[in-house]
């Protein structure tokens, strides 16, 4: 499955774990994986261990989730990024918008 999500009801927060291709293929399920989580107190996290290849609409899958998330007040942490993954989001300048580890 390229896309499961996992909601803890006592942290409130909801991960999304992608595998394989981040891409303009999982927009849909991407934005259905958070879209009914508006004002909740809901924290992201976007688990990138299982991703192997991540493209541009990828990048604006991220910024439309940060907006959903409140912009500068949202709580997103992207973590286990591979050395690729983590490249294109450093020359993208993501490290400034969200928490990567």
């Amino acid at each position: 499955m390229p896309l499961t999500t996992h909601f803890d009801e006592t942290e409130r927060v909801l991960t999304i774990a992608v595998n394989g291709r981040f891409d303009f293929n999982l927009h849909r399920q991407f934005r259905e994986a958070y879209k009914n989580r508006v004002g909740d107190g809901t924290r992201y996290v976007v688990d990138l261990q299982g991703t192997d290849y991540m493209d541009s609409s990828a990048l604006g899958m991220l910024l439309l989730l940060r907006e959903h998330a409140g912009g500068d007040k949202a709580g997103i942490r992207i973590v286990h990024c591979n050395s690729e993954i983590g490249k294109i989001l450093s020359i993208s300048n993501f490290h400034r918008l969200f928490d990567i580890s």
